[in-house]
């Protein structure tokens, strides 16, 4: 591709680099220059204008940007008919998204002419949000670079994974001082956590904040209806020894992580029962505001796994924003049961 100052009358078949106005002639960005046109602007005064001229083995920018955009596009997202270079990517489905940042990141350091870019790795997202969008820079590129950039990368690069987790059963844990109405409304702001997965509670119960009662309610739960069981205990957990954890393993079940580095949301467990996943809630879940609970619950309930090295590799940019639950601030102060 030639891209520069060109005479007037000798750009015909090009394409307008910049916006050009003259004796009532507009010729457009990105617009090719008939015969007509350059004749006119000629007439206006105008003797060169800075244009593209294609070689042979260029790629126009909109059909490169649908053509890399194609490659890119994994289960549940659609393609953007490209426009002006560039062409989007969308959900067609609720559900995280997945990215494979290595595949990204390799494409986007063959040449700066190609560029794509998307919502962070595992964003819950909704039917038709836009997760992506590829640009390519220069009006047009050679298919040889075109070809590079696809090489560097798969269709599975960007997938959505759907949410399939529907059922979610909760336990509270209670010790005397913890008024009732605290539970009813951390359930309904469970509850509203849910909706954009088209989740909800399938049951609730509550039980004594001591590991034997908890240990036999969730053995009689585990074989219920819920895909997924989450328990708020009355009292944070503070050690893979406590009531919580400890109740799990006395039911048959086992700890896989306890602790991430999100703050709010140190206090997370993580956790299975015969097949179905068991979250140890952090105090900080009680409230709606963002915290790392929402992090590994949507995971969670698009079946996309959570191990420790996911969950240990969340601490660049795991430090969220203060919430009004906390006792004190983290200047200062201990932050109690709402880690």
């Amino acid at each position: 591709m030639r891209f520069g100052l060109v005479p007037v009358l000798e750009a015909v078949g090009a394409l307008a680099a910049h916006t050009v106005r003259a004796g009532g002639i507009v010729l457009k960005k990105g617009s090719a220059v008939t015969p007509d046109i350059a004749q006119s602007l000629h007439q206006a005064s105008v003797e060169s204008i800075i244009a593209v001229q294609l070689e042979p083995g260029d790629i126009g920018e909109d059909e490169a940007a649908w053509r890399l955009a194609k490659v890119l596009a994994g289960e549940n997202i659609t393609v953007e008919e490209p426009f002006t270079g560039r062409s989007n990517l969308y959900a067609e489905v609720a559900g995280v998204l997945c990215v494979d940042r290595e595949a990204v990141d390799s494409l986007n350091a063959v040449d700066e002419a190609m560029t794509v870019a998307t919502l962070p790795a595992f964003r819950p997202v909704v039917a038709g949000e836009m997760i992506g969008t590829v640009k390519i820079i220069p009006y047009a590129i050679p298919e040889a670079l075109l070809r590079d950039g696809i090489a560097r990368t798969h269709r599975q690069a960007l997938r959505i994974a759907p949410y399939l987790r529907r059922k979610v059963g909760v336990i509270a844990t209670v010790l005397p001082g913890l008024k009732a109405s605290v539970i009813d409304k951390t359930n309904a702001v469970l509850a509203r956590r849910l909706e954009p997965a088209q989740a909800a509670i399938a049951w609730e119960s509550r039980v004594a904040h001591d590991a034997s009662a908890l240990a036999q309610e969730l053995a009689q739960r585990a074989s219920g209806e819920a895909d997924l069981i989450v328990i708020f205990g009355a009292s944070a957990i503070a050690d893979r020894r406590d009531v919580i954890p400890s109740a799990i393993e006395k039911a048959g079940g086992a700890v896989e992580h306890f602790g991430m580095p999100v703050d709010p949301g140190n206090l997370l467990l993580i956790g299975s029962l015969h097949g179905k996943p068991v979250i140890g809630a952090p105090g900080c879940a009680r409230s709606p505001k963002e915290n790392g609970f929402d992090w590994v619950l949507h995971r969670i309930l698009a079946g996309v796994p959570v191990t420790r090295a996911d969950i240990t590799a969340l601490g660049v940019g795991g430090l969220l924003m203060e919430i009004v639950s906390r006792p004190q601030p983290r200047a200062g102060g201990e932050s109690g049961d709402e880690e």
